[in-house]
């Protein structure tokens, strides 16, 4: 969407480009009806709390709206509870189409996130260290329903680290406790699951927690700032040497801004994130740009350290050492890369299907499913032939998982017939004998990871509505 080459209806002040994140989470993004007008959009959204800017997105020709529209709050807490409480909602009492709230992209998420998104709804903190559990939940429980709370620890003595996590059942909750509770617990909104984001978070706050204490943190407050970058661009240095992640520090002599470096790093597949780190005491550029895999990271790595952007200015790409075993990391990216391969050849060829059996007559080896979710016991498939009762449409994120490990992960529900992926895409369907079962499967997989990849689970248009559907625009 060419949001630059559009124009707003009516004047008024309008934040600049750098302001509109800020605070984070504060703008959303609507889907409306073309006839629409901002006054309408003022008058539904303005209960929800101060409205800095309404922003209806025209065709730059015409005028004409596209039925697209920003609205910018003072206050994330408003911003999300505006998509909560309006997502699905009509506007007018002539209207038949519901409208669409998200929360609006922006520099630090690469989507549109909806009401279900957990990253809007999960806070990091910094607490004392003799806080249970327990202290933790009644402390935060004023700013709304509690999901879970949790306290990391060191895994060795079992003591708190002084750091945690807070799930609320509702973005805005989340955004209310960031916004209200006591300073000195730093609270921001916790990065999706994973070890890299989790190993910066506490990285972050225990730097923190030093200067607090009045010692020098470890490292300086960017890290990835290493002067050799600019002192040898030569491609066969000694990277065995080197810590390697699917995080990468990207560092230049000149400024970048976020969608600079987004271009430059989404030239290769997988990317998930990227972020301009500011140095108030520097005029160099800093980044850090994260890929879903470790292979992805590797060849960007490779590829990227010492290209030239804008020319005559080299940058600089490093790994950030998250604290991951480099030996694990390249054994899993294997062992994904030949599995991946294997599941090809089976697809392609189903006469090849022996080769994916081991030990004869002891049959294959059940797929490894790494996740938090707890899953049920594997159980039989239906007959071929027996009757869909429920069909689900499956995306997943970055990349399909393996035939092998979808079939052992929705057989878990009971009554699957069939599960397969469509070729090309990242999408996939699961037929199912029994409803229950199908919305068991929805309610335990959307919008968890396994295996690194995320997945969303919902229930599939009918074939008919699926051939008359128009293809998305926006």
């Amino acid at each position: 969407m060419d949001e630059a080459g559009s124009s707003a209806s009516g004047g008024g002040f309008r934040p600049g480009v750098d302001s509109l994140d800020e605070p984070p989470n504060s703008r959303i993004f609507l889907v409306i009806s073309k006839y629409t007008p901002e006054s309408v959009l003022r008058e539904r959204f303005s209960p929800f709390g101060d409205i800095q800017d309404i922003w209806v997105v025209r065709d730059k020709h015409t005028k004409e709206s596209k039925g697209i529209a920003f609205v910018k709050f003072a206050r994330s807490s408003q911003a999300c509870r505006a998509m909560e409480e309006m997502h699905g909602q009509c506007l007018g009492p002539n209207d038949t189409k519901p409208i669409k709230v998200f929360i609006a992209q922006s520099r630090s998420s690469g989507s549109h996130r909806d009401v279900e998104d957990e990253e809007l709804t999960r806070i990091f903190v910094m607490i004392p260290k003799s806080y249970t559990e327990e202290d933790l939940r009644e402390k935060f429980k004023v700013y709304g329903d509690i999901e879970y709370c949790s306290i990391i620890k060191n895994k060795v003595t079992g003591e708190s680290k002084g750091l945690g996590y807070v799930r609320y059942l509702k973005p805005s909750q989340a955004a209310q406790a960031i916004e209200n509770c006591d300073r000195s617990f730093r609270a921001i909104l916790a990065e999706p699951k994973n070890k890299t984001s989790e190993s910066s978070e506490q990285d972050y706050y225990s730097n923190m927690r030093q200067e607090a204490l009045g010692h020098e943190p470890r490292v300086n407050m960017f890290p990835f700032e290493q002067q050799s970058e600019f002192s040898s661009f030569d491609k066969n240095d000694s990277r065995g040497q080197e810590a390697i992640s699917k995080r990468l520090s990207v560092v230049s002599r000149v400024p970048f801004t976020e969608e600079q470096l987004f271009s430059i790093f989404d030239i290769v597949p997988g990317l998930e994130y990227c972020e301009v780190q500011r140095d108030p005491y520097s005029n160099y550029g800093h980044g850090v740009v994260q890929y879903f895999n470790v292979a992805s990271a590797i060849y960007a790595k490779y590829k990227l350290h010492g290209f030239q952007y804008p020319p005559g200015n080299r940058i600089g790409v490093s790994f950030i050492d998250d604290g991951s075993n480099a030996t694990d990391l390249l054994r899993k990216m294997a062992t994904q890369m030949v599995a991946a391969q294997l599941a090809s050849v089976v697809w392609n060829n189903p006469s090849q299907q022996q080769f994916m059996q081991f030990g004869g007559s002891s049959g294959s080896q059940l797929p490894q499913i790494q996740t938090d979710v707890v899953l049920p016991s594997c159980k039989k498939k239906a007959p071929p032939e027996t009757p869909v009762k429920e069909r689900l449409f499956i995306v997943f994120n970055p990349h399909p998982l393996p035939l092998d490990v979808l079939e052992d992960i929705f057989c878990r529900f009971g009554n699957l017939i069939e599960v397969y992926l469509v070729s090309g895409k990242n999408v996939g369907y699961a037929k199912y004998a029994d409803r229950i079962s199908a919305n068991d499967a929805i309610a335990t997989l959307h919008g968890k990871i396994l295996n690194g990849v995320r997945l969303k689970v919902m229930l599939a248009d009918s074939p008919r509505e699926e051939s008359n559907k128009r293809q998305r625009t926006y």
